[in-house]
This record gives structure tokens, C-alpha cells and sequence, in this order.
């Protein structure tokens, strides 16, 4: 059985080029090398885009919340992948698409959003994974995800 490792903010700092506004996760609880990951993000009313969607009735947008799977996605990816983790930062990884996306519930501020990404597959430069998100242990949206790596010197 592999061991299950966790990463605080500042492990993730170093693997992801997300930052403030965009960086999505606060922590990852479990992550298994080749088989899951499981993290998360506290929202709180201070959030920028609950400023504005919506004013009255503060809801994550739903695209954000599929940007926060992906973030714990990679950093599975990175941690699966040999070639990834020997250079992380050499990489730029990007959506290649997204499949069945589904939302079941808002997510609001207070809210603490789980991430889970699973069954990932790699073929060539291109990785797919099982993508779901929880509030309160009630699902709030699933997706199937498609990403690609490409070295920094060819982007």
C-alpha cells in the first residue's frame, strides 16, 4: 500500500503557479501517488468574486470550482508522474477538457469546499481524472477532467 502524504500551504506553493486570487486550494489532506488526492479550500466572505457573484446571494461560480478540482488535480498529476515532479516548474499545465460537468448545489461563503480527484490515466502528455467536490459530505459538482503538460520552453 502506498503511503498517504499531505501538503500544506506552503507545499503547494511550490508546486502550483497559482496565487492570490486565483490559488484555489488551502490544503491537501490525502494523496496517494497513481490512485487519489483529497484537499481543500475555506471560503469566506472576503473571496473577490463572491463581491460581485452575486451581490444579494453570494455563490461560487461554478467554473471556479471546477478551477479548484483541477488545481488538486495537478498536484496529483505531480505527484503520480515521475516526470513532472523532477520539474514541476518547467511545466505549464493547462485544461484539455472537461466532461460531464455537473452542479448540484451552491457553494457559499463559509462554505469549506472538499476536492477529490480520482482514476487518473496518463497517455502521452495528456492525463485524465474523476473529479468531485463536497460541502457538508453533499456533492456539489463532478466532472471528468482532461489536462496537458507542456514544457515552458515550447509554450
Amino acid at each position: 500500500m502506498s503511503e498517504v502524504l499531505s501538503l500544506d500551504i506552503q507545499q503547494i506553493l511550490k508546486i502550483l503557479p497559482h496565487r492570490y486570487p486565483f490559488l484555489l486550494v488551502d490544503r491537501v489532506t490525502e494523496l496517494v501517488p497513481g490512485d487519489y488526492i483529497k484537499g481543500y479550500k475555506n471560503l469566506t466572505f472576503n473571496e473577490p468574486f463572491f463581491q460581485g457573484h452575486f451581490p444579494e446571494v453570494p455563490v461560487m461560480p461554478g467554473v471556479l470550482i471546477v478551477e479548484a478540482l483541477a488545481q488538486v488535480g495537478v498536484i496529483l498529476a505531480i505527484h503520480s508522474f515521475p516526470q513532472f515532479r523532477e520539474n514541476p516548474e518547467g511545466h505549464v499545465y493547462l485544461f484539455a477538457g472537461i466532461e460531464k460537468a455537473r452542479f448540484r448545489a451552491p457553494v457559499r461563503p463559509g462554505d469549506k469546499l472538499v476536492l477529490e480527484c480520482s482514476n487518473i490515466v496518463r497517455k502521452m502528455s495528456f492525463w485524465k481524472m474523476d473529479a468531485k467536490a463536497y460541502v457538508d459530505g453533499n456533492l456539489v459538482c463532478e466532472a471528468r477532467l482532461t489536462a496537458s503538460s507542456l514544457s515552458k520552453e515550447t509554450f
